[in-house]
């Protein structure tokens, strides 16, 4: 690549970002002016800034390049991840949502403090605060910094080596993320990310169209079935026990790690906290998860396309991706590419420095160390949290090229410290009212301590391997503190219930909430249909002949669970939403005779 073409992807690549940067400007000039503005945008997001800065939030550089660096080197089986966050979705927005909008916090830790105690809210906020600043903030850096570096080929261009261009790259990137997410807030965060979620779906599909074209040598349906015809294996959702994700576990750990992310993880529920209403933030979060169906085409099969044009002539799975950018993307869009990629890293940059400052002022700084603190120190100490925070990472995160099984593999296992023993305690705190605190710090240290041994001290202090997948660990991990929080509740219940109290005015549901996420459902269900061998997988055909009926059965089925949710749910489901303080209410007080 000359130094002319450099320029020229820096110079368009820059006026489309600055051009994201003035309209959030406009659209948020003089509406940061308190705290509540600054970490909530003011509670007045709608469903269509909560989904566009909830897809982008999620969809990273890490995924980009992790995704398609699994489908390089296995099949379609990690999509799972993505697809069935939809169940997730569900969850919050008919039954989690309510009640976090109907008590007002606005962090995770919060609700803790009122269900337990304090020491519970401040483990938990360490937990965020490690898992944050160590892995997820620096594996985003990384995978933005890898794919910046493939696209200019920095090593070459600059005469230095790739470790020392992964480094400038990472501090470049990270810089500028961190001037925008400290000074501009939630509210300029959630704009901005919904302007650049649009161009990554307009690149998410763009690429495999070229890839497409370029395997059918100028025909991109040639190109199609290419990837149906050879190797069909490729596309197969439905993983072994030897693929990254097996199938199975889906249903044991899988579903408790979605379950976390799109319910209980900070940085990304902070959108649907500063919903304007319960009907905006069920419309956001719901329609998240139909933009998430929408992945397996731009984080996934991009990796398929590669493996069929390159072979094994590609040194890493994780640069399979970058490569296919570099080689097939005209030189005219790569500048529009850099934007958006640098968009969808600053986007989960600036959302995870925004809601880690958020966690420490709201949940350790102002209770602990200064009560009566003004709205003008909150967002002070925030900006000062969040330029250490940024510091850290940048440290941290060239060091991940090191990382023996990939960029995806790491950054799922070391989530697990954190996720489950979180989506423990806040579920069993709801749902059962005499557990103790005592019961919720045990549990937090059990699971670190356990979860280290199941996944890597066996091997590592006594030389063996359980050989059980980390996702399985997940789920059994879940089983077991959850005993431990019943029995705790059964042997030494808390005595004096705290009362926690829901303004029913701001839990007025969509409509259209349990409609929606039956298709929602039933629109995952096809989707493992298409990647599968009755589907796209079948190795004698493009589909096999239980493809259609099984599309038609699923159609007349969902037709009528939809028919069956306006008749006869929807009202009870409104009903529930109406008593839900009274209901909380009574069972405490019954609870406690």
């Amino acid at each position: 690549m000359t130094i002319q073409q450099v320029v020229y992807i820096l110079i368009t690549g820059a006026l489309f970002m600055g051009l994201v940067a003035y309209v959030s400007y406009r659209m948020t000039k003089g509406k940061v002016e308190s705290a509540d503005d600054y970490f909530l945008a003011g509670r007045g997001l709608t469903g269509l800034f909560i989904a566009g800065s909830l897809l982008l939030t999620n969809l990273s550089a890490e995924q980009l390049i992790g995704l398609n660096g699994q489908s390089f080197a296995g099949n379609m089986s990690a999509m799972a991840w993505e697809v069935t966050a939809g169940i997730a979705a569900i969850i919050m927005a008919l039954f989690l949502l309510p009640r976090f909008l109907g008590i007002g916090i606005s962090t995770i830790p919060e609700f803790l403090s009122q269900r337990y105690d304090e020491d519970v809210r401040r483990l938990t906020v360490l937990l965020f605060l490690f898992g944050y600043m160590c892995v997820t903030i620096p594996s985003m850096l990384y995978s933005g910094g890898l794919a910046v570096l493939q696209l200019f080929d920095v090593p070459t261009l600059l005469g230095i080596s790739f470790e020392q261009s992964l480094w400038i790259v990472i501090w470049f990137i990270g810089i500028i993320g961190a001037i925008y997410a400290i000074f501009g807030g939630l509210r300029a965060v959630a704009v901005s990310d919904t302007l650049n979620g649009i161009g990554l779906i307009i690149i998410g599909f763009l690429v495999p169209t070229l890839g497409f074209i370029a395997l059918g040598d100028g025909n991109l349906v040639e190109g199609m079935k290419t990837i149906a015809t050879e190797n069909p294996e490729k596309l197969n959702a439905i993983g072994s026990s030897n693929d990254s994700v097996p199938f199975l576990s889906i249903f044991t750990g899988m579903i408790f790690a979605n379950l976390f992310y799109w319910a209980l993880n900070q940085y990304v529920i902070q959108r649907a906290l500063g919903a304007k209403n319960l009907a905006e933030g069920q419309k956001g979060v719901l329609f998240t998860g139909y933009l998430k169906l929408l992945v397996p085409i731009f984080m996934l099969l991009p990796g398929i396309i590669a493996f069929h044009l390159y072979g094994t002539n590609v040194d890493k799975a994780d640069l399979a991706y970058p490569s296919l950018i570099a080689d097939l993307l005209p030189m005219w869009l790569m500048g529009f590419f850099l934007a958006v990629l640098l968009g969808a890293v600053f986007s989960s940059f600036n959302s995870l420095l925004n809601s880690i400052a958020t966690l420490f002022v709201l949940d350790i700084y102002k209770p602990k160390f200064k009560p009566d603190a003004s709205d003008k120190d909150l967002i002070r100490v925030s900006k000062w949290f969040g330029t250490f925070v940024a510091l850290v990472s940048f440290f941290v995160a060239p060091n991940l090229m090191y990382a023996p099984d990939g960029l995806w593999d790491l950054i799922r296992r070391f989530t697990g410290f954190f996720n489950i023993p979180i989506l423990v305690i806040v579920l069993i705190g709801m749902l059962v009212k005499r557990v103790p605190p005592i019961a919720a710090k045990l549990v937090i240290g059990f699971h670190v301590v356990t979860y280290y041994f199941l996944v890597w001290g066996t091997e590592q202090w006594f030389g063996f391997d359980l050989g059980i997948n980390f996702i399985h660990i997940y789920g059994i991990l879940f089983v077991l503190e959850t005993a431990i929080m019943l029995v705790f509740a059964k042997v030494r219940p808390m005595q004096h219930i705290n009362p926690i109290r829901i303004d029913l005015g701001r839990v007025k549901p969509w409509r259209h909430a349990i409609s929606t996420s039956i298709i929602l459902i039933a629109s995952m269900v096809f989707v493992y249909f298409v990647f599968s061998p009755i589907g796209l997988a079948y190795a004698n055909g493009i589909v096999s002949s239980w493809f259609w009926p099984a599309t038609l059965l699923l159609v007349v089925a969902t037709s009528g669970l939809v028919w069956t949710s306006y008749r006869y749910w929807l009202p009870r489901y409104e009903s529930y939403l109406n008593n839900l303080d009274t209901t909380d209410t009574e069972r405490e007080e019954a609870m406690g005779e």
